[in-house]
């Protein structure tokens, strides 16, 4: 399983990738905004040069499904690491999966974002997507089970050996990061905040601070024995 960083921060990311920890990024623009920053182009190619070759995702801002295609060219051009994120479907209920298939049919690899069901994992799949991004916090939202999403959707791509790889996003809690690993999730993206609180646990530090207590007294002990 790998993790993804769902963020702009470059410290954040210089952090995990010195920790081994991280295999990609995926952004968007209200991340990269509330992050600080307000060149899209310069962000992206900022953050891809940091991640290279790991991927970096970057999401289209229209609701045009020509001109998802004129974007995706431009932000593919950015760096050879970017990953286009398009939707499944517009705000009008227009699929988006012909786009998703010219695209992939001209060598730029698409995330299909904003996946609320098996079915639409199903569909994007046969367009050809290298990742479809299902959102598990909005389909617990709305009473949904985003495991058992996630599960149907490993078994089927796994099953007829499709390309596509399920990234889980919208995670809003640790919880949502381990039930989409158990579930089976291919990728899971966390924000940072997350990533640091699976990190921690009180009984880890307490542990480490008797230990500490314990091999000072250890280490007097045998100093007072070897005099």
């Amino acid at each position: 399983m790998e993790i993804f960083i769902d963020s702009a921060s470059t410290a954040e990311m210089e952090k995990w990738l010195r920790m081994g920890v991280l295999d990609g990024v995926t952004t968007n623009p209200s991340i990269m905004l509330r992050d600080g920053i307000y060149d899209m182009e310069v962000g992206a190619k900022k953050i891809a040069a940091l991640l290279s070759p790991r991927p970096v995702s970057v999401e289209v801002t229209t609701n045009d499904l020509g001109e998802m295609v004129t974007q995706a060219r431009e932000l593919a051009s950015w760096a050879a690491n970017i990953v286009i994120k398009i939707p499944q479907e517009t705000q009008d209920g227009i699929p988006c999966y012909g786009v998703i298939k010219q695209l992939e049919n001209e060598g730029i690899k698409v995330n299909a974002t904003l996946a609320m069901s098996f079915g639409q994992v199903i569909l994007a799949a046969k367009a050809g997507a290298t990742y479809i991004s299902i959102f598990a916090g909005r389909i617990s939202d709305e009473g949904g089970d985003a495991p058992q999403v996630i599960r149907d959707s490993v078994e089927f791509l796994e099953r007829w050996k499709y390309k596509s790889k399920i990234i889980v996003g919208s995670i809003r809690s640790v919880s949502d990061a381990l039930q989409s690993a158990i579930a089976g999730a291919h990728i899971i993206t966390v924000p940072p905040q997350y990533l640091t609180r699976m990190a921690d646990h009180k009984n880890s530090r307490d542990g480490v601070r008797q230990f500490i207590v314990d091999a000072q007294k250890a280490m007097e002990m045998m100093k007072k024995a070897k005099a």
